[in-house]
């Protein structure tokens, strides 16, 4: 019979291992000598000794997850509870103890972390939904449109609370960015209804101006042509094309009544020669308008001009079209600057924009809400599938925001 403190092999090749609680078998040994035998279940002892090393180390110098660690503690606990091997096992069990304490101090460090995370996301997206909330009454239609975008991107970045805490918020979140866009929408609307209140406006000044046209009344008619003029430009703007079209009849009127009225003044050369000088004059302080640094002020002089230009009269014949030609040279100038705004400006090319940006917006919103229920049920295929289809819709967002922000500049 062979032993050591831990353990002795008796006669008949049984190996036990001493404990608290008395000898315990853990094998038998007939290939060898008894010393033979305790070294073999020393080395088993030892290769238990060394996983529990390991897990030591894992647990204080990683990040592994405090469930993993619990669950390699207790295969190791069981491990030396049943442990067919020769050694210190009280010892071993007195680790496991102490590195157990070390594990839910550790869950317990990790939960106040995440309660902490979870508290200071809940503030951040109480300011976000107080910020937006207070947005939705602003008529900055371009400044609170393009901060309320920015607020759906901060949103996006930041962790997502319990589900009801982040449904009631994000719900207010969203109510608030209706609100603008339903308000926004109603602004834009007024609009069109003042464009539509122009175009019948302009119309009648066209009716009268076209009635005009074959007037000989010669003072009293270009008086009448000048009122015109006024009405027409405290009238407003129509749509593009139809006021482009109205103003082409409006001005085309005004041609044949003073294209009638120099065929009689044709005979005062002395005078058409002196309105040709003035109107010399008048085109080269038209041109010193270009370039246009400010449309505004480009109009403002150009209006100006343009009544000097009419109250003149008419200069000799084959003067005209060059001065005209000068004139018109700064007016479509100023027409070109004028609709390039137009086009930046313009509300139902915004209102498209807007409306992909919005479609899109609530399609990856039901994706992410479908993708966060196939998580939830283990359903790989549908997530892998949704994921797919939410990258999708995320592109063509990012490519309707990109459109929507060149109304913005």
């Amino acid at each position: 019979m062979s032993s050591d403190p831990w353990g002795r092999v008796d006669e008949q090749g049984t190996v036990y291992v001493r404990t608290a609680d008395g000898e315990r078998v853990v094998g038998s040994w007939q290939a060898g000598s008894p010393e033979e035998a305790l070294a073999y279940f020393e080395r088993k002892y030892q290769g238990i000794e060394v996983e529990i090393g390991l897990l030591e180390k894992r647990v204080r110098t990683t990040d592994l997850a405090a469930k993993d660690a619990q669950t390699a503690l207790e295969h190791l606990r069981e491990q030396v509870t049943e442990a067919h091997a020769v050694g210190d096992l009280a010892a071993l069990a007195k680790r496991l103890e102490t590195l157990a304490g070390e594990i839910d101090s550790r869950r317990e460090e990790r939960k106040a972390a995440r309660a902490k995370a979870q508290d200071e996301t809940r503030s951040a997206k109480e300011a976000l939904v107080a910020e937006a909330e207070q947005l939705a009454e602003s008529t900055q239609w371009r400044e609170a449109g393009d901060r309320l975008r920015a607020l759906v991107d901060t949103w996006k970045g930041l962790p997502r609370l319990d589900r009801k805490s982040d449904d009631e918020l994000w719900h207010r979140f969203s109510h608030a960015r209706s609100v603008f866009s339903k308000h926004r929408k109603s602004h834009f609307a007024a609009l069109d209804a003042e464009r539509e209140q122009a175009r019948l406006t302009k119309e009648q000044l066209v009716a009268e101006a076209e009635a005009l046209s074959s007037s000989t009344e010669w003072g009293d008619t270009a008086a009448s042509y000048r009122d015109l003029m006024a009405r027409w430009k405290a009238a407003g703007r129509a749509q593009r094309d139809i006021e482009d079209e109205l103003w082409a009849r409006f001005r085309g009127a005004q041609d044949v009544f003073f294209q009638a009225r120099s065929a009689v003044f044709s005979e005062r050369d002395a005078e058409q020669v002196a309105n040709q000088k003035l109107k010399e004059q008048l085109a080269a302080e038209a041109e010193t308008i270009l370039p246009i640094t400010d449309l505004k002020a480009a109009k403002a002089a150009l209006r100006e001009i343009n009544e000097r230009w009419e109250a003149i009269g008419h200069v000799p014949r084959d003067a005209r079209p060059k001065l005209d030609g000068r004139l018109n040279a700064v007016e479509r100038a100023i027409r070109e600057a004028e609709d390039s705004e137009w086009k930046r400006s313009n509300p139902e090319a915004k209102a498209r924009a807007a409306g992909m940006v919005g479609l899109f917006q609530a399609k990856a919103e039901k994706l992410r809400a479908d993708l966060d229920k196939a998580r939830a049920a283990g359903n790989a295929s549908r997530t892998a599938k949704l994921e797919s289809e939410l990258a999708g819709v995320e592109e063509l967002l990012e490519q309707a925001h990109r459109s929507q922000e060149e109304f913005s500049g």
